[in-house]
């Protein structure tokens, strides 16, 4: 449950268990007047039997009247107790007038209370624009504790819908009540949580809340110390997903092992439409199964995998991607350490592919001849879909030259940049 609920739980229990000593109290005042008043009856009996006179039958007739009339007096207040009590049930709001406080729409008298119980300063920021459909709070250090209060109100408001809490050092605990908190409100579609140092727990945490938002449709996770640990968890989240549409795990340290696990979990997932794994360490296997992955998705629209070790293999593999995939608009797959060889060998893929718009292959060791297989992959392919090409700031000959105006002419909104130069090229000396 959300953390404000966990407050609104221990308010209750606090008042529930002051009212259960209030309870026991007036039980234990009750049950000392009936064994007060057992007691006198049988002192009375005991009287009657003993007592030397005549009187003692008279006596006890008029204690036995006595005490009837007591006893319909006790029932006649119960009457009445319960009758008011029915007529307090029927009461309208109309007839409440003012005994009821308004309810905090705002949640700022939540929010207040939650941080004097977690003994943290209110961010004044947020009081002031908790109101508004976008609230970014970057760079704030509210760490886990400011974190947690913050969740409380979040939980309810209705008018946030894009939420920036970048950059908070909210660590695992944190993220784990901006996870509590998002299983609650319906309302939020987009929300950045990176640079947060979430670790592993959050992305537990996350993966659990994946599992159950259905509004929630953007999400940045990029720099939190994520593992293969973390893709354990976020990859069933990722299968059971339907409505995440944008997901950004750049900047983390996912390994071999987690390309494994993401691969898998892509090959089935069916609402994404964009991914960023990004500087990463994906490499060698879990490049391999990554991209057999991607081969396997039809709805990745854009898919960022620079900075990480995808080397020949993974370049293999993603030519074979290209060929089963029909779907994918935009790849980067820059600094991968691709050879000659690899390039040649993804651009075969290039040969078929009807839907790829976009490739960066720059930084890669791919040479002139990587550069003209792929420029000869897309001149081949009569129904190629590509638009830009981004190659490293290398020498390139002739060939590439004359290669490049061939395939002008048959694509001419093809932009082909070399070393952020559009359409120039720095020429081989003779």
């Amino acid at each position: 449950m959300v953390h404000g609920k966990k407050l609104v739980k221990e308010t209750l229990l606090h008042s529930v268990l002051e009212d259960n000593n209030a309870e026991a109290e007036s039980d234990q005042q009750q049950g000392e007047q009936r064994v007060s008043q057992t007691e006198v009856d049988v002192r009375g009996q005991e009287d009657q039997h003993s007592s030397p006179d005549g009187n003692a039958h008279d006596r006890g007739e008029r204690e036995g009247k006595g005490k009837g009339e007591e006893e319909e007096n006790e029932e006649e207040e119960l009457e009445g107790e319960q009758s008011a009590i029915c007529e307090d049930d029927y009461d309208t709001d109309l007839e409440l007038g003012g005994k009821e406080e308004a309810y905090d729409l705002t949640g700022r008298s939540c929010y207040m209370e939650a941080c004097e119980k977690l003994q943290v300063v209110p961010a004044s920021y947020f009081l002031q624009h908790m109101n508004n459909n976008e609230l970014s709070i970057k760079h704030r250090c509210l760490g886990p504790q400011g974190t947690k209060a913050l969740a409380v109100p979040l939980a309810t408001n209705t008018s946030i819908l894009k939420l920036n809490l970048r950059d908070n050092w909210m660590e695992g605990m944190g993220g784990a009540a901006i996870a509590e908190m998002l299983k609650e409100n319906c309302y939020i579609t987009e929300v950045d949580l990176s640079d947060n140092n979430l670790g592993d727990y959050g992305a537990k945490a996350i993966a659990g809340m994946l599992k159950e938002n259905t509004t929630l449709m953007s999400l940045t996770l990029s720099g939190n110390n994520f593992t293969d640990q973390s893709a354990e968890n976020l990859g069933p989240a990722l299968v059971t997903n339907t409505k995440l549409q944008h997901l950004d795990l750049s900047h983390n340290a996912l390994g071999e092992r987690a390309g494994q696990i993401l691969g898998d979990s892509l090959s089935e997932n069916t609402g994404l439409r964009s991914l960023s794994l990004s500087w990463n360490c994906i490499t060698r296997r879990g490049a391999v199964m990554l991209a057999n992955g991607l081969g396997g998705n039809i709805f990745l629209r854009t898919v960022d995998l620079s900075f990480n070790g995808f080397s020949k293999e993974g370049a293999v593999a993603l030519g074979q991607a290209l060929k089963e995939n029909n779907v994918l608009e935009e790849l980067d797959v820059s600094n991968n350490r691709i050879p000659p060889e690899g390039a040649i060998r993804l651009a075969m893929g290039l040969k078929v592919n009807k839907t790829i718009k976009s490739l960066n292959m720059g930084m890669n060791p791919i040479q002139n001849v990587g550069c003209c297989g792929i420029l000869k992959a897309i001149q081949e392919n009569p129904h190629s879909a590509m638009e830009a090409l981004e190659f490293s700031d290398i020498t390139l000959n002739q060939d590439f030259e004359g290669l490049y105006t061939a395939v002008k002419e048959i694509f001419p909104a093809l932009t082909v940049k070399h070393g952020g130069r559009i359409g120039t090229f720095r020429k081989a000396k003779a």
